[in-house]
């Protein structure tokens, strides 16, 4: 069953005349993707739906808030298409394309300016990592990447195996649930896990799996056809108000991802995007919803780091009580990995920025590739 892709609003058959005119003024600066498989999943019966509110534009997009790159992502560039934030891992930006847009997208402004971070030739990112021995993994982003054929997925696996040094090959991708026909039903992209994810060296599948109802028949077939194959899947979603922000909901994902043999990773306090706002969920508030959500599952769900992608680097939300934030640097860019900080948490903080003296930690210190 091949998925269908939609890029006009207008073609979706449940929204009403009204609804899609209310939605242009959003399509006409964030662009519209996703599938008829996709589509299938929302109850339109629901103008809360979460799958809905992941795909389907809504007004909030065009509220001011936060800025395109929250995390500035521009200043880890190091070669055209090729980010090196840490000392061990190295990010090939090599698709613009998803599999549907999220409406969430902390890289929306991939899919609204002229501006091309991915780059067609990988190879200036592949020969910065061939010249960098303490890069070990290196993750493959974009967009999608499993929206590149399999030919040109071949191409880039292929010469990154040809690497010594690199021992883990990431794949960053939603298609796992947004169109899991594309895994289960090519051989081909089968079969090059199965040549190039060895006991020796891993390919792991980077999953964003946001909701349970994502987890469906077709994705559970396709997770098995990624392990059977030699793939190692795990799971990161950010917390998203009207989506998953409900313990009783992340509790539901965490037991099936666990289920179907995906391994929780992260979850993410959604960055302060442009077009964002809407999907923002108070530091405090995120903390106690993983918190009682991770009560209710196993010790496979329990797992999860609830975690802040700042620029400064990964910070790792520990615990928030009594007006305090107990944070630690997971990932750090300039190496201070493992610094504790405890600070004041205002009630309506929604990032590390948000946090007074947060300033101390990171700020006016050079940031540098070299760890």
């Amino acid at each position: 069953m091949k998925a269908t892709y939609i890029t006009n609003i207008d073609q979706i058959e449940q929204l009403s005349l009204e609804e899609k005119e209310k939605l242009k003024p959003i399509t006409d600066n964030f662009v519209f993707r996703a599938n008829d498989y996709y589509l299938r999943l929302i109850d339109w019966n629901d103008p809360n739906d979460p799958i809905r509110k992941i795909i389907i534009p809504n007004e909030g997009e065009l509220m001011e808030y936060g800025s395109w790159d929250a995390s500035d992502e521009a200043t880890n560039y190091v070669v055209p298409g090729c980010q090196h934030k840490y000392g061990t891992t190295a990010l090939l930006v090599v698709s613009e394309v998803c599999g549907g847009y999220c409406r969430f997208c902390f890289r929306k402004r991939l899919f609204v300016n002229d501006e091309k971070e991915a780059y067609v030739n990988p190879e200036p990112g592949l020969e910065y990592i061939r010249n960098h021995p303490e890069i070990n993994n290196v993750l493959l982003t974009g967009g999608d990447s499993l929206m590149l054929s399999t030919k040109r997925l071949k191409s880039i696996i292929s010469q990154l195996r040809e690497i010594e040094h690199v021992k883990i090959i990431r794949l960053g991708s939603k298609l796992p649930v947004y169109n899991p026909m594309r895994i289960y039903e090519d051989e081909e992209l089968l079969e090059l896990f199965r040549t190039y994810s060895t006991p020796e060296k891993r390919i792991y599948v980077m999953a964003h799996v946001n909701h349970p109802r994502e987890i469906t028949v077709e994705a559970k077939k396709g997770f098995y056809a990624l392990t059977e194959a030699g793939v190692i899947v795990v799971n990161q979603t950010p917390i998203l108000r009207g989506v998953n922000d409900n313990p009783e909901v992340l509790a539901e994902l965490l037991d099936k991802l666990s289920w179907a043999g995906v391994n929780p990773y992260y979850f993410f306090i959604n960055r302060p995007v442009a077009g964002n706002y809407d999907f923002v969920v108070p530091l405090e508030r995120a903390y106690k919803i993983v918190e009682e959500a991770k009560a209710k599952t196993s010790g496979l769900g329990k797992r999860i780091r609830l975690v802040m992608s700042h620029s400064s680097g990964k910070i790792e939300i520990l615990a928030i009580e009594n007006g305090k934030a107990y944070l630690k640097y997971h990932q750090a860019r300039n190496g201070n990995y493992g610094q504790m900080m405890i600070l004041d948490c205002p009630k309506d903080a929604t990032w590390f920025d948000d946090l007074p003296g947060n300033e101390k930690y990171w700020k006016n210190k050079q940031y540098s590739h070299q760890m």
